[in-house]
């Protein structure tokens, strides 16, 4: 079964589409916040046309007041794959979002679920002092997962320190120790053939990335976020918000931000996101990498994967 991976506007769906036109595939989304609906513009969600062209599926799944865990696409990616498979079709899991690539392959981490009480209490603190205190408390509490994280990063260093409070313990020995614990010693389940798509040079992507997100800003980016904060029931610190692009355009609409402050802070994380999705790309052995900014990559990509042939 073929992974797609890569990095944000490496080019994935367009990969995905060619191989689309050569085999009898079906797309699963491996992308945490394609599964949104009334978030298109800032998910760079596949086109109308785009998603006829081939049946895409967890795309447009859930409503951005809802959240969705790594343990929900476990379930719905391993029943989705047997439903293809039953029609004589191949299931082609495309994203970016590494954790439920890993949760598919390697199984999910047992860490505590998440805790309302503690996530209120340390989203009253960060409101108070910012993001950056919370992040130096961790470091204090967890240096190594603090060591890993952007002072902002606010989703991941809120998810350390809760689970610090609930267990006493920094969650890098609780995941070190779950690792270790692994029947398969951390191999990817084989069943599973990954392609990566990976920059040859950086600088092109993020100037790619730049592109993209100015096209989104004109696109109406901004419009569409002011009809989220219109519907009444979203809150910035909901998983949907947070999200790479509409957490910045949401200060920049409570008046936090001028209109640079919020570009340049939204092309930051996302480049911050490129970063990290390279780095989980990078520890993966078993992966194929094709150079994303080469000519003919998406020709390579389908010459890889061989689906359909003898």
């Amino acid at each position: 079964m073929v992974c797609l991976l890569g990095p944000t506007a490496s080019g994935k769906t367009a990969a995905a589409l060619a191989l689309a036109a050569q085999a009898p595939i079906e797309i699963i989304s491996l992308d945490s916040a394609l599964v949104y609906r009334e978030m298109d513009i800032g998910t760079a969600k596949p086109s109308p046309a785009e998603l006829a062209a081939v049946p895409h599926h967890l795309i447009d799944i859930i409503d951005p007041a809802d959240s969705y865990s790594a343990a929900q696409f476990v379930t719905d990616a391993e029943r989705l794959i047997a439903d293809i498979r039953s029609r004589g079709r191949e299931p082609l899991i495309v994203g970016g979002t590494m954790l439920y690539y890993k949760a598919l392959t390697q199984g999910l981490n047992d860490l505590p679920q998440a805790d309302p009480a503690v996530r209120a209490e340390l989203d009253a603190l960060a409101a108070q002092r910012g993001w950056p205190a919370l992040h130096a408390m961790l470091a204090q509490a967890d240096p190594v997962t603090a060591a890993r994280l952007a002072p902002n990063d606010a989703q991941r260093i809120q998810r350390a320190l809760e689970i610090h409070r609930l267990t006493g313990q920094p969650m890098s020995a609780l995941l070190a120790r779950q690792a270790d614990e692994r029947t398969f010693a951390g191999a990817a389940d084989r069943r599973y053939r990954v392609i990566a798509l990976e920059p040859s040079d950086r600088a092109v992507l993020h100037a790619r990335i730049a592109t993209r997100y100015d096209a989104m800003l004109a696109g109406g980016l901004i419009e569409e976020v002011e009809r989220l904060r219109a519907r009444g029931d979203l809150q910035p610190t909901l998983p949907s918000i947070r999200c790479v692009g509409y957490r910045q355009v949401w200060e920049y609409l409570d008046g936090e931000t001028d209109f640079a402050t919020m570009r340049e802070r939204g092309l930051a994380a996302t480049r911050q996101l490129c970063k990290r999705q390279l780095t989980w790309l990078r520890s993966t052995p078993e992966r194929e990498v094709v150079d994303c900014l080469a000519a003919g990559y998406a020709a390579q990509v389908a010459r890889l994967a061989r689906i359909g042939q003898a």
